[in-house]
């Protein structure tokens, strides 16, 4: 355990976000290693009522915050910085605004990328291109995204960590079928999907797939869990939710897929992951670099069926899972019946996703971040004795 004290900038819960629920595993995961747990400055844009982990926020619009906020840290007693990039969770085009934080920033920076762009708006490039300039290192969770780093952003090498999405494996009371059997699903085949709601998740083909195998299969039970995302409810309202409810009605499937709207705790993920015999992530966007839901399902050693986008190929490679063609609910069908008629080959795809799984675990996650860190610390420790030396000469 060292004494050095180390802050997130990045949103954090009861916001509901999917960056805001890793920083918080990563941080908690960080404690043992630290006698001062890390903080975090959360980026906030409504009157939310955080922990105590958080000691400053910075509102989302608010341009000048970010370089007051350096300013600040610049004087405290923190000696390293994690930065949680996205470009939607901070103010300005793009999230642009995240660079007068670290332009102003004396600290040393750590930045872990949600996103990795293979063609990048014009002020997307700049950016990550910036942030590549100002971090000691940046940090991607899919060996797929180094050589786009390397090749797009012009990120040295040397200065790229690949580390996994981490896992929280939460040990279950009741086995599977008892858990099923309590949530009403006895003798249901479980198919989940879950994650904040928007229109680039894919969903509907999930659901007309079921369409093609409910006949043959009256057991199955496809369970779309979560809420719409926040800012997709700011700007259509439920307009995609409706348009998945009227189409599971049209194709008269009430009985075989049912929708938990709201945001779910990690405790209720864990259940239902627990219940599911396969996890099924449509997703419509081929670029999508990371995704909290996939790793977690890999976590739980699930029978993943998926769509090829970029995070996807790298997780199910070497027959771990099973691909499909995007917008294709036929071929999502297909592989749903694959399962369901061969139980060995769910048998030896659970085996091989559990063992991958175990490797993503957040307290194999944090050992890697923690060696980051004080290698990080160190080396600036070393760089700043050797230039007051000089000094004094």
């Amino acid at each position: 355990m060292n004494h050095n004290q180390i802050g997130f900038l990045s949103t954090y819960p009861p916001k509901a976000c999917g960056i805001a629920t890793f920083t918080q595993d990563l941080a908690k995961s960080l404690d043992k290693y630290f006698q001062n747990p890390p903080v975090v400055i959360a980026i906030n844009n409504k009157n939310i009522k955080y922990n105590d982990r958080v000691i400053m926020k910075i509102q989302q619009q608010d341009r000048s915050a970010y370089k007051e906020t350096a300013h600040i840290l610049n004087h405290s007693s923190l000696k390293l910085i994690i930065l949680e990039h996205e470009y939607g969770i901070f103010g300005g085009d793009c999230g642009e605004y995240i660079l007068d934080f670290v332009d102003n920033l004396k600290l040393p920076l750590i930045t872990t990328l949600h996103t990795v762009l293979p063609s990048p708006l014009p002020k997307q490039l700049y950016i990550l291109k910036k942030l590549g300039e100002k971090s000691s290192m940046i940090i991607t969770m899919a060996n797929i995204t180094k050589k786009m780093l390397e090749d797009i952003y012009d990120i040295p090498a040397d200065k790229i960590a690949v580390i996994p999405h981490g896992v929280t494996l939460q040990t279950q009371c009741l086995s599977s079928d008892e858990l099923k059997a309590a949530f009403g699903f006895k003798n249901r085949y479980i198919i989940s999907t879950f994650g904040l709601l928007s229109p680039g998740k894919g969903l509907e083909y999930g659901i007309e797939a079921i369409a093609k195998i409910a006949p043959e299969y009256p057991n199955v039970l496809y369970l779309i869990l979560g809420q719409t995302h926040p800012c997709i409810k700011e700007t259509s309202g439920e307009t995609y939710r409706k348009k998945l409810e009227d189409l599971v009605y049209k194709l008269n499937l009430k009985k075989n897929v049912k929708f938990i709207n709201r945001y779910l705790l990690k405790g209720e993920i864990a259940q239902y992951l627990s219940i599911s015999d396969i996890y099924l992530t449509p997703y419509l966007d081929q670029n999508q670099a990371v995704s909290g839901t996939l790793a977690y399902a890999t976590g739980y050693g699930k029978v993943i069926i998926s769509t090829p986008y970029l995070y996807a190929q790298e997780i199910l490679a070497d027959e771990k899972g099973l691909l499909v063609n995007f917008a294709d609910a036929d071929n999502i069908a297909e592989m749903i019946e694959i399962i369901l008629m061969d139980p060995a080959k769910r048998k030896s795809l659970e085996s091989k996703m559990l063992a991958f799984g175990k490797t993503m675990m957040w307290e194999n996650v944090a050992d890697i971040y923690a060696a980051l860190i004080q290698k990080i610390i160190s080396k600036v420790c070393k760089e700043s004795l050797v230039d007051n030396g000089k000094m004094e000469r």
